[in-house]
């Protein structure tokens, strides 16, 4: 069993269909996905009343092919709210079954709250105060220590959950032995997701029976960092989207120079033109040829060697810039412009100088 904390549409597009194409075959099962809601339960009820059923609309290009396909995610067993039914989380803690926790808070949701106090007696406020109470919970059951996946955004996430829940055990003074179970037998995983999922796809012919369709890329990537002991008991292990490497810096290494360089390279280039999108600028005429030149002459160059097939990875990214059924405007990459060029363009140009011994032409063109 997998406990969930978050019932947004990424978590739902992306751990919740990977537990469900699992769950298909027996050698592969992980059983069912229980929810927690903390953010209002409107969501938390509309997957109840439909006993937590939805599709998702997997749309746009694979190795250069087009797909359009539906999958029937039916993994959830049932979402919780967590204001109102902290009681039914904290018999999920219990269950012998308990394996997995995921979370998708945000980078928002990794911090404490000082109403979290050793005196307070209700629902933990923060996400690292509820964890610690499921963890608490868990361990005075006797019950095995979970692998924790979560999937925010922040480099080290796992690392700096574990940190954040450590600390809220400090300030409840948690007992020695349940503080050295949660820092050492607990399995705290860094992870790096990558899937963009639109959300509901607008006059698709589902909406008028499953309210809750979404629609994702057919793209997906799961970065676990574990060592190869670890590796062979990790329950989501044999998922094509889940990638298992002793460190996964090399993973967010080529997703900051590839996919976000090409980005931001595009906000450069595109200016003074009247392109508006990603896919406008890779379907241009001359832009699009100067994005693949810059990926494969002098992005890729620089990153072979030291992450994952470099190349392959910037031919997924152009099969996924070229999607129809995204609209990924420029004007929202542009924001924070400056900031974002400095850590995934201006580095590879340096690198590129080092390596090479000579200044690449396109980035040099762009970042005068």
């Amino acid at each position: 069993m997998i406990l969930q904390f978050g019932a947004g549409n990424f978590l739902r597009a992306f751990v919740d269909l990977f537990a469900t194409q699992l769950n298909r075959d027996p050698a592969t099962e992980i059983g069912p996905v229980v929810v927690v809601q903390s953010t209002g339960r409107e969501r938390a009820d509309a997957l109840n009343r439909v006993g937590c059923r939805y599709h998702v609309v997997i749309r746009g290009f694979r190795k250069g092919a087009l797909v359009d396909a539906i999958e029937n995610v039916d993994a959830i067993r049932e979402v919780l709210h967590a204001g109102t039914q902290w009681s039914g989380v904290l018999d999920v803690a219990k269950d012998a079954s308990l394996s997995m926790i995921v979370s998708n808070t945000t980078e928002a949701g990794l911090s404490l709250d000082p109403a979290d106090n050793p005196g307070f007696d209700g629902v933990p406020l923060s996400f690292p105060a509820k964890l610690l109470a499921v963890l608490l919970v868990r361990f005075a059951a006797g019950g095995s220590a979970p692998w924790i996946l979560p999937c925010e955004l922040v480099e080290n996430n796992a690392t700096v959950l574990r940190e954040l829940v450590l600390e809220q055990a400090a300030r409840w003074s948690v007992a020695e032995d349940a503080l050295a179970w949660i820092r050492e037998e607990c399995r705290w995983v860094n992870t790096l997701v990558d899937r963009i999922v639109p959300g509901t796809p607008v006059g698709h012919p589902l909406l008028a029976e499953d309210p809750l369709l979404l629609s994702a890329e057919p793209f997906a990537f799961w970065a676990i960092e574990l060592s190869d002991v670890s590796a062979r008991e990790f329950p989501l292990k044999s998922h094509p989207a889940v990638a298992i490497a002793a460190d996964i810096g090399p993973f967010a290494l080529r997703k900051v120079r590839v996919l976000n360089g090409a980005h931001s390279a595009m906000v450069c280039r595109a200016q003074g033109t009247e392109v508006e999108t990603v896919r406008e600028f890779v379907e241009h005429p001359q832009l699009g040829p100067w994005l693949e030149e810059l990926l494969f002459g002098e992005i890729v160059p620089v990153l072979e060697g030291r992450c994952d097939d470099p190349a392959k990875f910037a031919r997924e990214t152009l099969d996924r810039f070229r999607n129809p059924f995204l609209e990924h405007r420029l004007a929202a990459i542009a924001l924070n412009h400056e900031a974002k060029v400095a850590v995934r363009l201006r580095p590879t140009l340096e690198e590129y100088r080092e390596k090479f011994g000579k200044a690449p032409v396109r980035l040099s063109e762009i970042l005068r």
